[in-house]
């Protein structure tokens, strides 16, 4: 079947599309169509261009892309195959099935609020292998206490009589009130347990705000650059999204206001800009909370790795300074503990939390309520302290390795972005690179580099002149060994790419 697709394949050298690009939708229309299915392994970048007749790059551009998307899934020492799981939107045209085209606009087995979710601006990278170098916003699982969790969760089973039915939707009593407690102590968050609603990891209170506070037309500012996961449920939604620039202080407030005054409803990472990792000035944080306050506007807070500080201690929330109630507290377990626990909260002004804890009910009852129990029980013990005490100090060892090989050995390659914190570091290239083209490489290199113009929201904002390509690295889920050698690796990447 691959031979016949290759044989099948017609380049056009005089079309005003470029090669990469009818390669790609070649491909892409393929998998589409079910003639390359998931798990069929495409040919060798260089076997394939030697098929088709054109360059090398070419072959890797088009890959690229494809992986990109999520059609593709590249295996170092394995290959490149189509992936076993398609992105929203590319379901295969079967007999008898109706499909979903390549851009979702004319599916007709899709409702327009269906269409809305399968909107690809907002899909995020899926993380489905083992951990490779530079992997972002993972925490390192090596130094998680595992035995310690298991031992609070086999005795939660020994005695699971209390625990086997419905719970209160709003979670787990004792997990919400420590909650409490540690937001005070470490964020200055202003809330009791009962502001507290428990969710399936932070995603799903960025679902559940834009849909219970948002009519569809509703303008909303969000971060441009930013994170994908929250223009989505906008998307769904239905708002009209506001894409906002960030300067070394944070979103421009000002350049918001004066652009679309109209908007009911901010998404900021003030304390940590995702991707770019600034902190948000206090003049801006001012500034957000008094439009919002006279705007009567909603801003969601999302603090998804504010543990995380290495020079100083953490910033206090933006919450901590509302003195309106219109600011939205959202937090996640994830980047503390492990991703796989689905664990997230919301903290809301006393107005909303009835009606979000009514739309919580509806969409799943309550969130797991063993692993809430195993969290207080780690929380109540001391261990969650003591966890984020130590990855602090192992997290800034491993990030103070990959400021060393970014000043030394890549010094005249790649500038380091904001380093006050967080799990990853923002890299923009000293010269002009095709940023695609870099990503792709340091897949066959065995590294998972994530480009800065997959966060840019909009191709035009990726192609804009004052956007600054480059990369976000992520340190804290390998070793220092690891991220010399990935440094090391990245910089014989760029050298043989001049």
């Amino acid at each position: 079947m691959m031979s016949l697709f290759i044989q099948s394949v017609q380049l056009d050298p005089a079309a005003k599309t470029a090669l990469f690009r009818q390669l790609y939708g070649a491909i892409k229309q393929a998998i589409l169509a079910g003639t390359l299915q998931p798990g069929m392994q495409l040919p060798p970048t260089r076997d394939f261009s030697l098929a088709l007749g054109v360059s090398r790059q070419t072959v890797l551009n088009a890959y690229d892309l494809l992986l990109a998307e999520g059609y593709l899934l590249g295996e170092v020492g394995k290959g490149t195959y189509v992936h076993h799981q398609l992105p929203a939107g590319a379901v295969p045209k079967l007999p008898g099935t109706l499909g979903v085209s390549s851009s979702g606009a004319d599916a007709p087995g899709l409702s327009q609020r269906g269409l809305r979710y399968a909107d690809t601006r907002g899909q995020s990278r899926i993380h489905q292998d083992k951990t490779r170098v530079f992997r972002v916003s993972m925490p390192g699982l090596d130094a998680f206490p595992f035995d310690t969790w298991a031992r609070l969760e086999a005795r939660r089973w020994r005695h699971h009589e209390d625990q086997l039915g419905y719970s209160d939707p709003a979670g787990y009593l004792p997990l919400r009130e420590l909650l409490a407690v540690y937001l005070k102590a470490a964020r200055g968050v202003n809330c009791h347990a009962g502001q507290i609603i428990i969710t399936s990891g932070s995603q799903q209170a960025l679902y559940l705000l834009p849909t219970v506070l948002l009519d569809p037309g509703d303008a909303a500012w969000i971060e441009s650059p930013g994170y994908r996961g929250a223009i989505a449920p906008l998307l769904a939604a239905q708002a009209e999204i506001c894409h906002v620039p960030v300067d070394a202080e944070g979103l421009d407030v000002g350049y918001a206001a004066s652009h679309y005054p109209h908007a009911k409803l901010a998404y900021v990472t003030p304390s940590h800009q995702l991707p770019l990792g600034m902190t948000m000035s206090l003049q801006r944080r001012l500034a957000l909370l008094a439009w919002a306050k006279q705007r009567r506007a909603w801003v969601i807070e999302d603090d998804y790795d504010s543990e995380y500080r290495y020079s100083g201690a953490p910033l206090a929330s933006l919450q901590s300074l509302d003195q309106s109630g219109n600011v939205i507290y959202v937090g996640t377990l994830s980047k503390v503990l492990f991703p796989g626990l689905r664990l997230g909260y919301m903290v809301l002004p006393e107005t909303l939390v009835a009606p979000m804890l009514q739309a919580k009910t509806t969409i799943d009852k309550h969130t797991a309520i063993v692993p809430q129990m195993v969290l207080a029980d780690f929380m109540a013990q001391g261990h969650f302290g003591r966890h984020i005490k130590r990855t602090r100090k192992l997290y800034a060892q491993r990030q103070a390795a990959l400021l060393h090989a970014l000043d030394t050995s890549l010094k005249d390659e790649l500038v380091c972005g904001a380093s006050d914190g967080g799990l990853d570091l923002a890299v923009h290239f000293k010269r002009q690179r095709d940023e695609q083209a870099v990503v792709q490489a340091g897949l066959a290199a065995g590294m998972e580099l994530r480009g800065l113009s997959h966060y840019a929201m909009s191709p035009e904002l990726a192609a804009a002149a004052n956007f600054s390509a480059g990369l976000l690295l992520g340190f804290s889920s390998v070793t220092e060994a690891e991220i010399e050698q990935g440094a090391a690796t990245l910089l014989r990447v760029l050298t043989k790419m001049k």
